[in-house]
């Protein structure tokens, strides 16, 4: 009976950290830093933002700061009740999930995903399934793939677009197929779509409008350069928008009011910031296309969008390999093996195209002398 006990416990108390996270804080910098997944930050004296209007303490705005959730509300076309904020995308997926499933229930999955997804979902303590992107098909989502793996016991399906790692747009005929088929069960889809505005031309609108099955989460961290704002977001219908707002009163009683300022000041501008990082974007994208063209030794499914790419070392350990190269190069990737797919790793765009320059031509030396 002890030893039952032991392992039972065992099994509920997995994934009370990530291995990205700590890899991200611990291992990834490099004077060459192409592990990056978002865009160089957005300089505070380049907001039009008067610092004498900023104030450390606000009031208690209970459930929400209303300017903030009407500024996310009108960016997205949607109702403000049906905003909910959140300290990051990644503390937004924790809500949505929290919210919506309940211990066994079954969570389906992309592969590769993103691993802090995945953790969230463990510590949940869901029964994880998972439903192929493959590379063949460039990364897309299947519907046909996802109907083979989705059975009744599904309550929640999980997608992320851009797909996280690789920058794959999943279009809206497809986001609402996906939809019927959870309908069909009555399972709900959770969209993390904090890559979705590094889509710069045609940027299409967020998938909830698409179908009544979409929660959404998203950020201003990674395509508008104020990571440090921490300003995530879930868009979710009323009802359970509410249960996520009073799950929140575990993890947070008031947030930072500074923050809250200067992200509604961030949404006055949000062009201006989207521009600004366009065009390092831009510029990476065209050096990295030349780049994989001229390397045999790599392959990549091209997107034009995105601030991240995601890499193939056809031969060799990429682990052994990133190594290295931080080692050796002074240059760092993100390796594939956080996304399931451990000989790939993850460039990322949009921070200096000076240092990504340098970082490209240290990555082909790294091969050419291995």
């Amino acid at each position: 009976m002890a030893v039952l006990l032991r392992a039972t416990l065992s099994l509920l108390m997995t994934h009370k950290h990530s291995d990205y996270m700590h890899w991200s804080k611990t291992q990834s910098r490099a004077r060459f830093n192409l592990a990056t997944s978002g865009v160089a930050p957005f300089p505070l004296r380049e907001l039009p933002v008067h610092l004498e209007t900023l104030e450390i303490n606000g009031s208690d705005d209970g459930y929400g700061h209303p300017p903030l959730q009407k500024a996310v509300a009108t960016h997205h076309g949607v109702n403000p009740d049906c905003v909910v904020e959140s300290a990051g995308t990644s503390m937004a997926n924790h809500l949505a999930m929290a919210a919506i499933i309940e211990p066994g229930d079954e969570v389906l999955i992309e592969h590769p995903a993103y691993a802090p997804i995945l953790g969230v979902a463990r510590y949940l303590h869901a029964n994880v399934k998972r439903f192929p992107r493959t590379e063949e098909t460039g990364w897309a989502v299947d519907p046909n793939a996802l109907r083979a793996c989705i059975t009744p016991r599904t309550w929640l399906v999980v997608i992320t677009n851009l797909h996280n790692p690789t920058s794959a747009l999943t279009p809206d005929w497809v986001l609402r197929e996906i939809g019927d088929i959870a309908r069909s069960i009555g399972a709900l889809v959770l969209v993390d779509e904090v890559y979705l505005d590094a889509v710069y031309q045609r940027t299409p609108r967020t998938s909830f409008h698409l179908v009544p099955e979409f929660v959404v989460t998203s950020s201003l961290t990674k395509v508008y350069g104020v990571s440090g704002l921490r300003c995530g977001l879930i868009l979710a219908h009323r009802d359970l928008a509410w249960k996520m707002r009073r799950l929140n009163d575990l993890y947070s009683a008031t947030p930072v009011y500074p923050g809250l300022l200067l992200a509604v000041a961030v949404f006055k501008h949000l062009n201006r910031l989207r521009e600004k990082a366009r065009r390092i974007v831009d510029a990476d994208r065209k050096l990295l296309r030349d780049f994989l063209v001229r390397q045999s030794a790599l392959s990549a499914v091209w997107t034009e969008w995105g601030t991240t790419s995601f890499v193939q070392l056809i031969d060799g350990n990429a682990d052994v390999f990133l190594e290295r190269l931080r080692a050796e190069f002074d240059t760092s990737a993100v390796p594939g093996r956080f996304f399931e797919m451990p000989d790939h790793f993850r460039i990322g765009m949009g921070v200096n195209t000076e240092m990504f320059a340098e970082g490209l031509d240290r990555i082909g030396r790294a091969l050419t002398s291995s």
